[in-house]
């Protein structure tokens, strides 16, 4: 994926590296790519360590950056010449200023608004509006705070671990959270939570649906963002985030970690699922083509 520009926005950024949250689960809300079955794989099937991205566990070090960093100093070094694409960080940050421009676009051209989210770096655990994180839960968002946490290290490990690798993999899963912060701002996430509360047995059908409408939102960013020429996405490219949808299917996580699928457990939906989802949002780029909750 290319960018229009190479100007990095740090403002939106919550940069907690280096700061541990003293947690192991989420509870209260929190919603993301793949949730608590990743911390079944990475105990159950032994995952952790460094990986091999040049990452070491608990150090904040990506390609030399390093945790000390002023909010000012992380800005000269993400603009600095060929910084997108020589650091993680930075590379992150981009692809989330391009989705907080498209949907206040897209929001505003629909006549709404779009109240951007925060964006989190941590390292290892985290406390959150939704309680306290680990990094093998996944990226998440959590809406009480309106922020999507991501755990760099551990993502590029994820992407590894599940054959979702590419850099346009690691958008869509950025993309994905916004879309969760899109069913926040939207009401939806809210009437979700009640109807679980009221209807205990509709629990699982219901955050599925969540899931595969984040994935829609998903795609229609990046049919939106292509279309208006803030980022230009090859077929090659799409297919990394296609391969990710996959991957983080609940079918193939239960396959990894129990060696069995139980689809009455699932909570993201299939790799199909996810897939086709994420395909219907990129085809039309239009949110009310996500109505997974119809389906």
């Amino acid at each position: 994926m290319t960018f229009s520009d190479q100007n990095v926005d740090v403002g939106g950024l919550d940069d907690r590296r280096g700061r541990g949250g003293g947690g192991l689960a989420i509870g209260g809300g929190g919603v993301g790519i793949v949730g608590l079955l990743i911390y079944l794989l990475f105990n159950v099937m032994g995952g952790g360590g460094a990986d091999s991205t040049g990452l070491v566990p608990g150090s904040g070090q990506v390609q030399g950056q390093g945790t000390g960093e002023s909010a000012q100093e992380l800005s000269d070094r993400c603009n600095s010449e060929g910084a997108i694409d020589k650091y993680q960080d930075c590379y992150l940050i981009k692809v989330y200023n391009e989705i907080n421009e498209t949907w206040t676009a897209e929001l505003s051209r629909r006549g709404g608004n779009y109240d951007q989210p925060r964006l989190a770096f941590f390292e290892q655990d985290v406390q959150t509006g939704c309680g306290q994180a680990s990094s093998q839960v996944g990226p998440f968002y959590c809406p009480p705070d309106q922020e999507i946490f991501i755990d760099i290290g551990f993502l590029n490990q994820l992407q590894q671990e599940f054959g979702a690798e590419g850099r346009f993999a690691a958008a869509y899963i950025i993309a994905h959270e916004a879309g969760h912060h899109l069913q926040t701002l939207f009401g939806t996430e809210r009437k979700v939570r009640a109807s679980q509360q009221q209807s205990p047995d509709q629990q699982n059908k219901l955050s599925v649906a969540m899931e595969l409408q984040a994935d829609c939102y998903a795609g229609a960013w990046s049919n939106l963002s292509n279309a208006r020429g803030n980022v230009t996405i090859s077929e090659e490219q799409l297919g990394q985030a296609v391969n990710a949808a996959a991957a983080v299917g609940d079918d193939r996580i239960q396959q990894k970690t129990q060696g069995r699928v139980d689809p009455e457990s699932w909570t993201h939906g299939s790799a199909e699922q996810r897939k086709n989802w994420f395909l219907t949002g990129y085809r039309s780029g239009d949110i009310n083509d996500c109505d997974t909750f119809k389906s």
